[in-house]
């Protein structure tokens, strides 16, 4: 089985000085990019996006699909996996790279003990889809179990 996604962008204008759009075209998300969304710490929403967030949001969406699955053949099919991505970029000698990733996600799944979800968790860390796209950056996981 083969399955093909699509995105799109635009980006009008010098580096600096321009703007651009992002857009599923399943209508689901449109929205805005600057260079003071993607490099400006802090920057507020009103100037939109940036890849990075979005590699997040599909990083994280994706290990949970891919954890909750692994849990689920292990006999522990979860109530919720709560899953935040932090995505970080550097500057480096070459221009900026995406260097690490840190998940933090939350379990609740009947009869889950931490030592299974420990190694559960690296296990969709390693092999779900999106994690293996961005197979050479650093991620951490860490993992617990919700109440």
């Amino acid at each position: 089985m083969s399955v093909t996604t699509k995105a799109n962008a635009r980006w009008e204008g010098s580096l600096k000085d321009g703007k651009g759009v992002m857009r599923l075209p399943s209508g689901t998300y449109e929205g805005p990019y600057t260079v003071k969304s993607r490099f400006e710490s802090g920057a507020s929403r009103e100037n939109g996006t940036n890849p990075e967030e979005l590699i997040g949001a599909a990083l994280a969406g994706c290990y949970s699909m891919y954890l909750a699955s692994i849990l689920t053949k292990a006999g522990h099919t979860p109530d919720h996996v709560d899953t935040e991505v932090s995505v970080q970029m550097d500057t480096t000698d070459s221009g900026p790279v995406i260097s690490k990733s840190v998940l933090r996600v939350r379990v609740k799944a009947q009869g889950l003990d931490d030592q299974t979800l420990q190694a559960k968790a690296q296990e969709a860390g390693r092999d779900c889809p999106v994690s293996k796209a961005l197979a050479s950056v650093e991620k951490t996981i860490e993992a617990s179990l919700a109440g």
